[in-house]
């Protein structure tokens, strides 16, 4: 007879048990994290790149990661951030631009004889995307009693030096509205339309057409009709030493028209063409032509003359907003101007330097940055990634409302971000500053990992060797690798 013993199944299942394994450490999460912003640096497309990246925690003031953290690098648009913080210390989030349409004669039964005059300071905002259209302009006009001018429109560009590509702008960007140039007069931020129409057949030249107001722009064309069905390439060339702007490319034989965006040129005549051309168009006669104030002589005295309307921008708060989401290089030109000393001739160079002391003070030592723009478009231009972490660590707001934060583009929804990271624990979560310039991109901003925790972060490329696509997924690698980022608690 055999006897069986039954064991309880608490002492069963401890018998078969192996060692037991605990979660990963804090510190060996790290680690991970760590291994993975370093692999998307490593990654094909990147891996010859230059990078510099700082990741750091704010609410604990710990150093997570960085890579070459004061490597001067080109930015790209990532420097509006430094742009945007050092104007708002400078003249507050409140400050408007002011711009004023004066006369220089008297108005006697609905004629003034005499010029109107406007007078800028630096608003890239009129007929744009943070600004409005004329009609104030055309109802004050009215509401003066002028129903015919018996002298010129001139724009009166004089408070801030004279509009030109700041240094080592590539000259064929010049002609895109991402490089058009910034004066103290600009409207629809300085671009109009072209219409490229294709000949009857391959091999015919191709004609131009702009609206009204831009017939003054000076527009020749290279472009060419290609064979039915053949690759549509046009783009402007604003080519060094031509005063006027060339259409290049081909467009097939029989597709439908192009409609172009261009830069205008001078934006001083160009604002004064589009305000005389409105006028004419609700009826007020004009009988002299646009001017720019520099080809006047003798300059009329603004001084003298009366003024018939102020206009007044929105808020700086309000104008960083499409600056920072759409990274209009235009509005960040003039908003670096801003760190000028007032009473001054807003120039670059007085900005650039008000602009140094201002990084100074916030313990950015001067090598540590060398912007020559507002934009970044320049290639001269260089910054290391410690000195962007340090304008986001002074700009932090732990309520998320500040108007830096909320300008900032948002993974997944808007501006330069909303078709990036959706899907992903960063989606919705990352308010991120891109740069985007031929082998070179960059992001920066704040996120907050799994754990509720904000990040500081910054990532620099440049000279890679693969597609810009390449580097964009590589910095949204190490984005998305910091939001789902857990310490384990």
């Amino acid at each position: 007879m055999f006897a069986f013993c039954i064991l309880p199944l608490a002492l069963l299942s401890c018998a078969k048990t192996s060692p037991s394994t605990s979660p990963p450490s804090s510190s060996a999460r790290l680690d991970q994290l760590r291994r993975e912003i370093t692999q998307a640096t490593q990654t094909p497309g990147v891996q010859r790149g230059v990078w510099g990246i700082v990741v750091h925690s704010l609410d604990r003031n710990e150093r997570l990661f960085e890579m070459q953290p004061g490597a001067l690098l080109v930015p790209a648009s990532v420097a509006k951030l430094a742009v945007v913080a050092t104007a708002a210390e400078a003249v507050g989030w409140n400050y408007q631009f002011e711009t004023t349409l004066r006369v220089t004669g008297p108005i006697r039964e609905g004629v003034l004889t005499g010029d109107l005059l406007i007078v800028g300071s630096g608003d890239p905002t009129i007929g744009g995307r943070a600004g409005e259209d004329l009609s104030g302009w055309l109802a004050a006009v009215q509401a003066a009693g002028i129903r015919r001018i018996d002298g010129r429109i001139i724009g009166d560009d004089d408070a801030i030096e004279e509009p030109r590509p700041q240094l080592a702008w590539a000259w064929d960007d010049l002609g895109y509205p991402a490089g058009a140039l910034f004066g103290a007069l600009n409207y629809a931020e300085n671009r109009l339309t072209v219409t490229v129409t294709p000949g009857t057949a391959p091999g015919a030249a191709t004609t131009l057409g702009v609206e009204p107001q831009a017939m003054s722009r000076s527009l020749a064309t290279i472009a060419v009709t290609g064979s039915a069905g053949s690759l549509q390439q046009i783009w402007p060339e604003q080519r060094p030493g031509d005063p006027f702007l060339t259409i290049a490319g081909s467009i097939p034989a029989g597709a439908p028209p192009v409609r172009l965006n261009v830069a205008v040129g001078n934006p001083t005549f160009w604002f004064a063409s589009v305000l005389r051309n409105r006028l004419q168009a609700q009826g007020v006669d004009v009988t002299g032509d646009p001017w720019d104030i520099d080809d006047v002589r003798p300059s009329p005295d603004r001084e003298r003359a009366e003024v018939i309307f102020t206009h007044r921008s929105k808020l700086l708060r309000e104008i960083v907003q499409p600056l920072l989401k759409e990274s209009i290089n235009l509005y960040a030109e003039a908003v670096m101007r801003l760190n000028a000393m007032p009473g001054q001739v807003l120039t670059n160079d007085a900005a650039l330097e008000a602009f140094g002391r201002r990084m100074a003070a916030w313990n950015v030592p001067a090598a540590a940055q060398q912007l020559v723009d507002g934009s970044g478009l320049s290639r001269r231009g260089t910054i290391a990634a410690e000195t962007v972490f340090a304008v986001l660590q002074h700009m932090h707001d732990p309520s998320g409302s500040s108007p830096f934060v909320t300008a900032l583009p948002l993974a997944g929804v808007d501006g330069t971000l909303s078709e990036r990271m959706k899907s992903t624990p960063a989606a919705g979560n990352v308010r991120a500053k891109t740069g985007t310039m031929s082998n070179i991109r960059s992001m920066a901003g704040y996120v907050k990992t799994r754990d509720g925790e904000t990040l500081a972060f910054v990532a620099i490329v440049n000279n890679f060797e693969g597609a810009g696509a390449s580097a964009n997924q590589a910095l949204d690698r190490i984005a998305v690798a910091l939001a789902s980022f857990s310490r384990g608690r």
